[in-house]
């Protein structure tokens, strides 16, 4: 197998453990994160002074001469699939999809094929470099299976680690297009008493909590106060549906991106999203409100109207700021005209 031979020398004023000096001192074209040095360590694959390093948490000196025994990443386990792609943008990389509703991005046990992962080993086939030591797409960052919109994958390490900083930072451009219940307005006292939620200038709803995963249900995320992950979500108005407003056409733009963050935060707020089967809740539109046949759409809806529509971050190589969009799907589209008429 392919072998690559990395040497350094590690700076003045050490991190106290090796694995932390090599992430800050090993060449930034190695394209190896902490985690995957860690596990060179573990192989035996580190050598400190030419002697070999099996300790990640062992001190290194200022000045002593590392060298690195990278093998050339392994094939993958998981399955190439001919499955039809959207795609926004692609390089060598990096690659954006615009994902379909329905579409599981990456494997698990009750999905082990059909999903992006494997519709992406098949179209990028040799093209990818390998992430953590092997040839496989880089997720950065996931939407859920009945969420559509814009995602972008690594194809390169390097590519993995600057895309995952900046996700960790929360510096990406999220903007998602939803369809609620109700509508999520200054004007509604209500809301003034939703814990969590406040309101900025523009009639723009934030609200701000910390999520978990669910005590009894652990397939859903629940709203906490202590304890939990920070969370901030904001939302304004687009568009209003019905006469009185029974619906909402509303843009969210995401802070923090935790699991099902907007889907948890607007049920939070009183105004679930439509089709939603988790945090949704079965309601009705008013009959009062809109029409026989949009309300029945509604209730019928098969998923929570969310559509991941920009994704804007800079690009991990090039340096170059990057944003890309994806339309509205027709269930979407569909779904307006009909609360529209």
């Amino acid at each position: 197998m392919i072998t690559r031979q990395i040497e350094f020398t590690i700076a003045a004023d050490p991190p106290p453990r090796l694995d932390k000096a090599l992430s800050r001192d090993v060449p930034v074209d190695a394209a190896l994160s902490r985690t995957r040095l860690a596990r060179l360590i573990e192989e035996g694959a580190v050598t400190v002074n030419g002697q070999v390093a099996r300790d990640a948490k062992a001190r290194i000196e200022a000045g002593a001469q590392v060298r690195l025994t990278v093998e050339a990443a392994a094939e993958s386990h998981i399955g190439a699939e001919p499955i039809p792609l959207s795609i926004l943008h692609e390089d060598e990389d990096l690659i954006v999809i615009d994902k379909p509703a329905g579409m599981v991005v990456h494997p698990a046990p009750g999905t082990p094929g059909g999903t992006l992962v494997n519709a992406l080993m098949h179209h990028c086939g040799d093209d990818l470099s390998g992430v953590g030591g092997v040839k496989r797409p880089g997720i950065v960052h996931r939407i859920d299976k009945d969420t559509s919109g814009v995602l972008v994958v690594a194809k390169s390490d390097a590519a993995h680690q600057g895309l995952a900083a900046q996700f960790a930072a929360h510096s990406v451009e999220r903007y998602y297009t939803a369809i609620c219940h109700g509508v999520p307005d200054a004007s509604d006292p209500r809301l003034r008493g939703v814990r969590g939620a406040s309101f900025e200038p523009g009639n723009i709803l934030r609200l701000t909590t910390q999520l978990a995963r669910h005590k009894t249900d652990r397939q859903k995320q629940a709203v906490l106060f202590n304890g939990g992950r920070h969370a901030v979500t904001r939302a304004r108005i687009v568009e209003t549906f019905g006469a009185p407003p029974a619906a909402a056409l509303i843009e969210c733009w995401l802070e923090t991106g935790r699991t099902h963050q907007i889907r948890v935060h607007l049920a939070h707020a009183g105004h679930g999203l439509i089709g939603d089967p988790v945090y949704g809740g079965r309601r009705k539109l008013a009959s009062k409100s809109v029409s026989a046949s949009a309300a029945a759409a509604a209730w019928n809806f098969p998923r929570q109207a969310l559509h991941a529509a920009v994704l804007g971050f800079v690009h991990p190589i090039s340096g170059e700021p990057v944003r890309f969009s994806a339309d509205l799907p027709e269930d979407m589209r569909e779904l307006i005209t009909l609360l529209r008429n």
